[in-house]
């Protein structure tokens, strides 16, 4: 990995140099656009809308238009503003961790110890890990500032940025105004169906299938061309029709049958091959 920005944690006295790394990355399949009529690549140019010409990213700056009138803020005028030139993480406050809401984090960066002795880093990981908080952090990075939660994963230091309470959108649905009446065997039954999906969740059993897909698409089309028949690749794709409307308390009892159906047909498989496996300790309760 490659550091994308230096500073240092600062809460009191206490300097903590840190690179940050991107925790991250995008496994998508890089597809560009093309004419479809010739295959030509399709490219985006910047062109000034006044005089025609195309041009450079390092002749380009940024503008503010009010509506009536507009600034130009150069790359310069950016670079002076106070915060963009900080290095510093700086620690606002220390939080429950239960008290920071999903919905706000954005993205995930590691932090790596910059220093000769990484004992500052590890007694906060280590602090934070007693305590169980969250220590909510300010500081800037490419020309925004940035709110931010700093917690531990396993023995890294992870940065979280967060989005501001005003980006963050209230459910409000007139729907939901509506008064709904839950019977009691409604509830078991959507219980019970809970109860037969569950299990620990382990991300790497998890695939994204539209990308091993599109991988296979364009594997046998380097293969095949134009002569690809994709109901070869894929087979027939199925007709979706609109969802038929029925009881809840039917499709409750059918959804929770047909779980149970295919976890007894998975512990009857697991069973008849219990002899090749070893069989793991049981959890104490």
């Amino acid at each position: 990995m490659r550091a994308i920005w230096k500073g240092a944690i600062a809460f009191g006295l206490v300097n903590v140099p840190v690179k940050v790394y991107a925790a991250t990355g995008d496994h998508d399949v890089s597809l560009h656009q093309v004419h479809n009529k010739d295959g030509g690549r399709i490219r985006y140019q910047r062109v000034c809308e006044i005089d025609g010409e195309v041009v450079p990213y390092s002749d380009i700056d940024k503008a503010y238009d009010d509506g009536e009138r507009t600034v130009v803020l150069t790359k310069d005028d950016l670079a002076a503003l106070p915060s963009e030139g900080s290095r510093e993480i700086e620690v606002v406050e220390f939080v429950p961790s239960d008290q920071v809401d999903a919905i706000m984090l954005d993205k995930s960066y590691y932090l790596e110890p910059d220093s000769m002795s990484p004992k500052a880093y590890v007694l906060l990981r280590k602090t934070l890990e007693q305590t169980d908080r969250t220590a909510i952090v300010r500081f800037s990075l490419r020309q925004k500032t940035r709110l931010a939660a700093l917690r531990v994963r396993g023995d890294a230091l992870m940065l979280q940025t967060l989005l501001w309470a005003d980006e963050v959108r209230e459910a409000s649905f007139p729907s939901l105004d509506q008064p709904v009446k839950i019977s009691k065997k409604e509830l078991e039954l959507s219980a019970s169906l809970v109860d037969s999906f569950s299990g620990d969740f382990e991300p790497d059993q998890f695939a994204d299938e539209y990308q091993q897909e599109l991988r296979t698409l364009i594997e046998a089309k380097l293969e095949k061309g134009d002569a690809l028949d994709t109901s070869e690749t894929f087979g027939e794709r199925e007709e979706e029709t609109g969802g038929e409307v029925i009881d809840l308390m039917d499709a409750l009892r059918a959804s929770v049958e047909r779980s149970r159906a295919a976890r007894g047909g998975n512990d009857e498989a697991a069973s008849k091959d219990a002899p090749k496996r070893k069989k793991k300790p049981a959890k104490a309760s």
